[in-house]
Protein backbone atom coordinates (compact mmCIF):
# COMPACT_ATOMS: atom_id res chain seq x y z
CA UNK A 1 0.00 0.00 0.00
CA UNK A 2 2.70 2.42 0.50
CA UNK A 3 4.53 1.63 -2.39
CA UNK A 4 1.22 2.10 -4.42
CA UNK A 5 1.19 5.81 -2.66
CA UNK A 6 4.81 6.58 -3.10
CA UNK A 7 4.45 5.40 -7.01
CA UNK A 8 1.25 7.77 -6.94
CA UNK A 9 3.41 10.48 -5.22
CA UNK A 10 6.65 10.03 -7.74
CA UNK A 11 4.18 9.89 -10.83
CA UNK A 12 2.62 13.50 -9.94
CA UNK A 13 4.62 16.33 -11.93
CA UNK A 14 5.66 18.82 -9.37
CA UNK A 15 6.04 22.69 -10.53
CA UNK A 16 10.39 22.43 -10.53
CA UNK A 17 9.70 19.17 -12.81
CA UNK A 18 7.55 21.63 -15.43
CA UNK A 19 10.90 24.58 -15.27
CA UNK A 20 13.62 21.82 -15.54
CA UNK A 21 11.90 20.34 -19.02
CA UNK A 22 11.34 23.57 -20.08
CA UNK A 23 15.24 24.06 -19.68
CA UNK A 24 15.70 21.53 -21.16
CA UNK A 25 13.58 22.37 -24.72
CA UNK A 26 15.04 25.35 -24.02
CA UNK A 27 18.76 24.54 -24.11
CA UNK A 28 18.02 22.24 -27.23
CA UNK A 29 16.35 25.27 -28.73
CA UNK A 30 19.71 27.40 -28.33
CA UNK A 31 22.41 24.68 -29.03
CA UNK A 32 20.25 24.26 -32.32
CA UNK A 33 19.47 27.84 -34.22
CA UNK A 34 22.19 29.34 -31.60
CA UNK A 35 24.75 27.89 -30.39
CA UNK A 36 27.10 30.75 -29.81
CA UNK A 37 25.04 32.16 -26.91
CA UNK A 38 26.06 30.00 -24.51
CA UNK A 39 29.49 30.71 -24.89
CA UNK A 40 28.96 34.43 -24.87
CA UNK A 41 26.75 34.10 -21.96
CA UNK A 42 29.77 32.46 -19.66
CA UNK A 43 32.07 35.18 -21.35
CA UNK A 44 30.10 37.98 -20.01
CA UNK A 45 29.67 36.01 -16.60
CA UNK A 46 33.60 35.97 -16.28
CA UNK A 47 34.57 39.16 -17.90
CA UNK A 48 32.31 40.34 -14.75
CA UNK A 49 33.60 38.02 -12.31
CA UNK A 50 37.38 38.07 -13.14
CA UNK A 51 38.15 41.90 -12.67
CA UNK A 52 36.70 41.17 -9.05
CA UNK A 53 37.96 38.00 -8.04
CA UNK A 54 41.66 37.86 -9.54
CA UNK A 55 42.25 41.30 -9.83
CA UNK A 56 40.90 42.49 -6.42
CA UNK A 57 41.00 39.85 -4.12
CA UNK A 58 43.67 37.80 -5.33
CA UNK A 59 46.39 39.99 -7.08
CA UNK A 60 46.03 43.40 -5.35
CA UNK A 61 46.59 44.41 -1.69
CA UNK A 62 42.71 43.68 -0.73
CA UNK A 63 43.30 39.98 -0.34
CA UNK A 64 46.24 40.26 1.93
CA UNK A 65 44.67 42.95 3.64
CA UNK A 66 41.75 40.26 4.89
CA UNK A 67 44.02 38.06 5.74
CA UNK A 68 46.36 40.72 8.32
CA UNK A 69 43.35 41.98 9.61
CA UNK A 70 42.16 39.00 11.32
CA UNK A 71 45.70 38.33 12.62
CA UNK A 72 45.96 41.83 13.79
CA UNK A 73 42.26 41.25 15.46
CA UNK A 74 43.02 37.98 16.88
CA UNK A 75 45.91 39.62 18.82
CA UNK A 76 44.27 42.09 20.30
CA UNK A 77 41.54 40.33 21.10
CA UNK A 78 44.55 37.88 22.93
CA UNK A 79 45.69 41.39 24.70
CA UNK A 80 42.39 41.98 26.07
CA UNK A 81 40.74 43.85 23.83
CA UNK A 82 37.40 42.99 24.04
CA UNK A 83 37.07 42.42 28.00
CA UNK A 84 38.55 46.73 28.12
CA UNK A 85 35.53 47.23 25.25
CA UNK A 86 33.05 45.48 27.32
CA UNK A 87 34.18 47.67 30.44
CA UNK A 88 33.78 51.15 28.64
CA UNK A 89 30.37 50.30 27.25
CA UNK A 90 28.82 47.70 29.85
CA UNK A 91 27.50 51.68 31.59
CA UNK A 92 26.29 52.97 28.77
CA UNK A 93 24.57 49.90 27.39
CA UNK A 94 23.15 48.84 30.97
CA UNK A 95 21.11 52.17 30.74
CA UNK A 96 19.42 50.79 27.20
CA UNK A 97 19.16 47.69 28.97
CA UNK A 98 20.60 46.10 25.68
CA UNK A 99 23.72 43.14 26.22
CA UNK A 100 26.91 45.40 25.60
CA UNK A 101 28.49 42.77 23.23
CA UNK A 102 26.67 44.23 20.51
CA UNK A 103 29.07 47.25 19.92
CA UNK A 104 31.97 44.78 19.81
CA UNK A 105 31.65 43.87 16.02
CA UNK A 106 31.40 47.82 14.74
CA UNK A 107 34.55 48.53 16.65
CA UNK A 108 36.30 45.12 15.27
CA UNK A 109 34.91 46.28 12.14
CA UNK A 110 36.30 49.73 12.10
CA UNK A 111 40.48 48.62 13.40
CA UNK A 112 40.16 45.54 10.71
CA UNK A 113 37.95 43.95 8.34
CA UNK A 114 34.30 42.94 8.41
CA UNK A 115 34.77 39.82 7.88
CA UNK A 116 37.32 39.86 10.85
CA UNK A 117 34.47 41.04 12.89
CA UNK A 118 32.24 38.26 12.24
CA UNK A 119 34.79 35.78 12.56
CA UNK A 120 35.77 37.39 15.95
CA UNK A 121 32.72 38.94 17.48
CA UNK A 122 30.40 36.28 16.87
CA UNK A 123 31.15 33.88 19.27
CA UNK A 124 31.65 36.75 21.77
CA UNK A 125 27.90 37.77 21.38
CA UNK A 126 27.09 33.80 22.20
CA UNK A 127 29.78 33.14 24.82
CA UNK A 128 27.99 37.09 26.16
CA UNK A 129 24.46 35.09 26.09
CA UNK A 130 23.23 37.73 23.49
CA UNK A 131 19.75 36.70 22.25
CA UNK A 132 18.99 36.69 18.87
CA UNK A 133 17.47 39.65 18.62
CA UNK A 134 20.72 41.47 20.13
CA UNK A 135 22.95 39.36 17.81
CA UNK A 136 20.88 40.82 14.88
CA UNK A 137 21.32 44.65 17.04
CA UNK A 138 25.23 43.75 16.28
CA UNK A 139 25.27 42.74 12.37
CA UNK A 140 22.65 45.83 11.90
CA UNK A 141 25.23 48.38 13.73
CA UNK A 142 28.45 46.64 12.49
CA UNK A 143 27.12 48.24 8.99
CA UNK A 144 27.72 51.16 10.53
CA UNK A 145 30.91 51.32 10.56
CA UNK A 146 33.86 51.55 8.09
CA UNK A 147 35.33 47.90 6.98
CA UNK A 148 38.77 48.67 7.29
CA UNK A 149 40.79 51.72 9.00
CA UNK A 150 42.54 52.13 5.47
CA UNK A 151 38.75 53.39 4.45
CA UNK A 152 38.25 56.12 7.11
CA UNK A 153 42.28 57.61 6.59
CA UNK A 154 41.55 57.47 2.75
CA UNK A 155 38.02 59.30 3.26
CA UNK A 156 39.94 61.66 5.61
CA UNK A 157 41.84 62.66 3.02
CA UNK A 158 39.12 63.27 0.30
CA UNK A 159 37.64 65.51 2.96
CA UNK A 160 40.51 67.83 3.35
CA UNK A 161 41.20 68.31 -0.27
CA UNK A 162 37.40 69.64 -0.68
CA UNK A 163 38.11 71.95 3.20
CA UNK A 164 35.41 69.74 4.92
CA UNK A 165 35.77 69.64 8.51
CA UNK A 166 35.90 65.87 9.11
CA UNK A 167 35.83 66.13 13.18
CA UNK A 168 32.12 66.56 13.76
CA UNK A 169 31.37 64.20 10.67
CA UNK A 170 33.66 61.29 11.97
CA UNK A 171 31.74 61.87 15.67
CA UNK A 172 28.20 61.41 14.35
CA UNK A 173 28.76 58.85 11.30
CA UNK A 174 30.60 56.56 13.02
CA UNK A 175 31.11 56.96 16.41
CA UNK A 176 27.55 57.93 17.47
CA UNK A 177 26.05 55.29 15.33
CA UNK A 178 27.33 52.62 17.53
CA UNK A 179 25.16 53.96 20.52
CA UNK A 180 22.15 55.29 18.49
CA UNK A 181 21.47 52.73 16.63
CA UNK A 182 21.43 49.67 19.30
CA UNK A 183 18.96 51.51 21.00
CA UNK A 184 16.84 53.03 17.83
CA UNK A 185 16.60 48.88 16.91
CA UNK A 186 16.44 47.88 20.47
CA UNK A 187 12.85 50.36 21.02
CA UNK A 188 11.33 49.41 17.50
CA UNK A 189 12.42 46.25 15.41
CA UNK A 190 14.19 44.13 18.08
CA UNK A 191 13.00 44.41 21.45
CA UNK A 192 13.81 40.90 22.95
CA UNK A 193 16.81 42.56 24.85
CA UNK A 194 18.51 42.69 28.79
CA UNK A 195 20.45 44.83 30.39
CA UNK A 196 23.27 42.61 31.55
CA UNK A 197 25.67 43.35 34.68
CA UNK A 198 29.61 43.19 33.93
CA UNK A 199 29.66 40.18 36.82
CA UNK A 200 27.56 38.21 35.22
CA UNK A 201 29.44 38.57 31.83
CA UNK A 202 31.97 35.63 31.48
CA UNK A 203 36.42 37.36 30.61
CA UNK A 204 36.61 37.30 26.83
CA UNK A 205 40.22 37.53 25.95
CA UNK A 206 41.33 33.77 25.17
CA UNK A 207 44.43 32.19 26.51
CA UNK A 208 46.05 30.54 23.50
CA UNK A 209 49.43 31.01 23.34
CA UNK A 210 50.54 33.69 21.32
CA UNK A 211 52.43 31.61 18.84
CA UNK A 212 49.58 29.89 18.18
CA UNK A 213 47.38 32.70 17.79
CA UNK A 214 49.38 34.01 14.84
CA UNK A 215 49.53 31.51 12.65
CA UNK A 216 45.92 30.02 13.71
CA UNK A 217 44.94 33.56 12.76
CA UNK A 218 47.00 33.23 9.35
CA UNK A 219 45.29 30.55 8.74
CA UNK A 220 42.13 31.43 9.84
CA UNK A 221 42.25 34.10 7.01
CA UNK A 222 43.45 32.89 4.41
CA UNK A 223 40.27 30.28 4.73
CA UNK A 224 37.67 33.26 5.24
CA UNK A 225 39.04 34.76 1.80
CA UNK A 226 39.19 31.25 -0.23
CA UNK A 227 35.96 29.61 1.25
CA UNK A 228 33.67 32.48 2.07
CA UNK A 229 34.33 35.73 0.57
CA UNK A 230 35.81 34.96 -2.83
CA UNK A 231 33.10 32.56 -3.35
CA UNK A 232 30.21 34.69 -2.24
CA UNK A 233 31.88 37.98 -4.33
CA UNK A 234 32.19 35.34 -7.24
CA UNK A 235 27.69 34.86 -6.99
CA UNK A 236 26.94 38.44 -6.34
CA UNK A 237 28.85 39.39 -9.60
CA UNK A 238 27.39 36.21 -11.76
CA UNK A 239 24.01 37.96 -11.22
CA UNK A 240 25.25 41.24 -12.21
CA UNK A 241 27.15 39.71 -15.41
CA UNK A 242 23.88 37.85 -16.33
CA UNK A 243 22.07 40.99 -15.96
CA UNK A 244 24.37 43.16 -18.27
CA UNK A 245 24.05 40.17 -20.41
CA UNK A 246 20.66 40.04 -21.28
CA UNK A 247 20.68 44.10 -21.54
CA UNK A 248 19.26 44.80 -17.99
CA UNK A 249 22.54 46.37 -15.87
CA UNK A 250 22.79 49.13 -17.42
CA UNK A 251 18.95 50.90 -16.85
CA UNK A 252 19.96 49.36 -12.97
CA UNK A 253 22.59 51.29 -13.09
CA UNK A 254 21.66 54.31 -14.85
CA UNK A 255 18.36 54.54 -12.55
CA UNK A 256 20.78 53.76 -9.25
CA UNK A 257 22.99 56.95 -9.99
CA UNK A 258 19.88 58.45 -10.17
CA UNK A 259 18.55 57.11 -7.26
CA UNK A 260 22.36 58.22 -5.53
CA UNK A 261 22.61 61.69 -7.28
CA UNK A 262 19.25 62.85 -5.45
CA UNK A 263 20.14 61.19 -2.30
CA UNK A 264 23.18 63.30 -2.13
CA UNK A 265 26.03 60.93 -2.45
CA UNK A 266 28.28 61.38 -5.31
CA UNK A 267 26.83 58.92 -8.25
CA UNK A 268 30.34 57.45 -9.61
CA UNK A 269 32.01 57.02 -6.11
CA UNK A 270 28.99 55.73 -4.45
CA UNK A 271 28.27 53.04 -7.11
CA UNK A 272 32.05 51.75 -6.89
CA UNK A 273 30.97 51.45 -2.83
CA UNK A 274 27.98 49.77 -3.13
CA UNK A 275 29.43 47.25 -5.89
CA UNK A 276 32.95 46.97 -5.39
CA UNK A 277 35.34 48.63 -2.55
CA UNK A 278 33.97 51.03 -0.58
CA UNK A 279 38.32 51.71 -0.18
CA UNK A 280 38.44 52.19 -3.65
CA UNK A 281 35.48 54.35 -3.52
CA UNK A 282 37.15 57.10 -0.99
CA UNK A 283 40.68 57.07 -3.10
CA UNK A 284 38.55 58.00 -6.39
CA UNK A 285 36.98 60.50 -4.12
CA UNK A 286 40.01 62.90 -3.90
CA UNK A 287 40.39 62.61 -7.49
CA UNK A 288 36.92 64.32 -8.32
CA UNK A 289 36.91 67.66 -9.55
CA UNK A 290 36.98 70.61 -6.52
CA UNK A 291 33.65 72.13 -8.47
CA UNK A 292 31.71 69.32 -6.91
CA UNK A 293 28.97 70.01 -4.32
CA UNK A 294 30.34 69.33 -0.97
CA UNK A 295 26.98 67.68 0.12
CA UNK A 296 27.55 64.51 -2.08
CA UNK A 297 31.41 64.30 -1.07
CA UNK A 298 29.84 64.15 2.49
CA UNK A 299 27.05 61.83 1.33
CA UNK A 300 29.45 59.67 -0.54
CA UNK A 301 32.06 59.40 2.67
CA UNK A 302 29.43 58.47 5.10
CA UNK A 303 27.92 55.65 2.63
CA UNK A 304 31.83 54.26 2.03
CA UNK A 305 32.18 54.30 5.78
CA UNK A 306 29.78 51.47 5.96
CA UNK A 307 29.57 47.34 5.25
CA UNK A 308 29.43 47.92 1.87
CA UNK A 309 30.24 46.24 -0.83
CA UNK A 310 26.85 44.36 -1.57
CA UNK A 311 28.56 41.12 -2.21
CA UNK A 312 29.40 41.65 1.81
CA UNK A 313 25.75 41.85 2.53
CA UNK A 314 23.91 39.48 0.81
CA UNK A 315 27.51 37.21 0.75
CA UNK A 316 29.87 37.34 3.26
CA UNK A 317 27.45 38.26 6.23
CA UNK A 318 25.26 35.63 5.99
CA UNK A 319 27.47 32.99 5.37
CA UNK A 320 29.84 33.93 8.07
CA UNK A 321 27.40 34.93 11.08
CA UNK A 322 25.91 31.39 10.35
CA UNK A 323 28.54 29.71 11.10
CA UNK A 324 29.86 31.55 14.34
CA UNK A 325 26.69 32.93 16.01
CA UNK A 326 23.03 31.35 16.76
CA UNK A 327 21.39 33.23 13.78
CA UNK A 328 20.70 32.00 10.08
CA UNK A 329 21.44 32.72 6.87
CA UNK A 330 18.10 34.61 6.73
CA UNK A 331 18.12 36.51 9.86
CA UNK A 332 22.02 37.79 9.13
CA UNK A 333 21.03 38.78 5.85
CA UNK A 334 17.45 40.78 6.76
CA UNK A 335 19.71 42.41 9.67
CA UNK A 336 22.27 43.71 7.56
CA UNK A 337 19.94 45.16 4.75
CA UNK A 338 17.80 46.84 7.89
CA UNK A 339 21.77 48.34 8.96
CA UNK A 340 22.00 49.42 5.18
CA UNK A 341 19.04 51.18 4.75
CA UNK A 342 20.20 52.83 8.54
CA UNK A 343 23.61 53.72 6.46
CA UNK A 344 21.83 55.60 3.55
CA UNK A 345 19.30 57.48 5.44
CA UNK A 346 22.34 58.36 7.73
CA UNK A 347 24.23 59.39 4.65
CA UNK A 348 21.41 61.34 3.30
CA UNK A 349 20.45 63.52 6.29
CA UNK A 350 24.06 64.70 7.37
CA UNK A 351 24.86 65.40 3.62
CA UNK A 352 21.48 67.79 3.38
CA UNK A 353 22.03 68.91 7.09
CA UNK A 354 25.25 68.87 8.16
CA UNK A 355 27.41 69.70 4.74
CA UNK A 356 26.44 73.83 5.25
CA UNK A 357 28.51 73.58 8.98
CA UNK A 358 31.55 71.72 7.79
CA UNK A 359 32.39 73.38 4.11
CA UNK A 360 35.14 75.80 5.58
Amino acid sequence: MEKNKEKDARSKWHPVEVIGLLLVFASLLILLFNPNSLSDFFNAVIAEVKPIVVDVFLTSEIGIAIIISVIFGRIIERLGFTDGLIRIFVPIMKWLKINPSVIVPSVYNILGDINAAGKIAGPVLVKAKATKAEQKIAVATMIQSPQSFATLVLGLIALSVFNINAFPLIILSIFLPIVVVPWLLSVTIYRDTKKVDLESLPRFTPKTKFLETIFSSAKEGAELLFLIIIPAVAAVFFFIGALRFFGAWDVIESSLSSVLTFLSIEPATGIVSILAAPTLAVAQLAEISSSVDPRLIVGSFVLANSGLPLSVIFGQIPATWAEVSNLNEREALVASIIGLIIRIATACLLAYYLTPFLVG
